[in-house]
């Protein structure tokens, strides 16, 4: 069993209760908007990293990390990217490499709103973690942590801060 932290679109901030939350994991998961490399060094000083780079990230962040990751963790494939757009009305892109790549969970960021959503249609958990940084519209900020045991996703915790 893995203890998963997740978060998206930091934009470039971190701080102690982010931290508190994450070190609770075995990986830490970032889902893009980053906002500058030292924030990788940070979340990679608590645990391993997996990231994709957002679309206001650097050619820093965009050398080290790629717009779509695709993995396997325990027995859960996983796809995870920055702008992907939701069930059932993801980007073109998106609605082809989910039916193809047929993973357990898909993982965007992008919007700064924390949604879980089961897309039926492709029995694939959509998580968003919302935005964890304190730049943008949101009101709250927000990340999730979960834990992957063999084929289960379970445990799933919510972080929310008022910004």
């Amino acid at each position: 069993m893995i203890s998963i932290g997740l978060l998206s679109d930091t934009h470039s901030h971190i701080d102690d209760k982010m931290i508190n939350f994450l070190s609770k994991c075995d990986e830490i998961w970032h889902a893009g908007d980053i906002g500058n490399i030292s924030i990788i060094d940070k979340l990679k000083e608590i645990k391993p990293i997996r990231a994709v780079y957002g679309n206001i990230d650097d050619n820093e962040v965009r050398q080290e990390y790629e717009k779509t990751i695709i993995f396997t963790l325990e027995q859960v494939k996983v796809i995870m990217t920055h702008i992907g757009g939701y069930p059932p009305n993801y980007t073109s892109e998106f609605k082809q490499l989910i039916k193809a790549e047929r993973p357990k969970i898909f993982i965007s960021g992008h919007s700064h709103i924390l949604k879980v959503i089961y897309d039926k249609g492709n029995e694939c958990l959509h998580i968003n973690p919302g935005a964890a940084g304190i730049h943008g519209l949101h009101q709250k900020r927000t990340m999730v942590r979960f834990k992957i045991d063999g084929t289960e996703l379970k445990d799933m915790e919510i972080w929310e801060h008022e910004r």
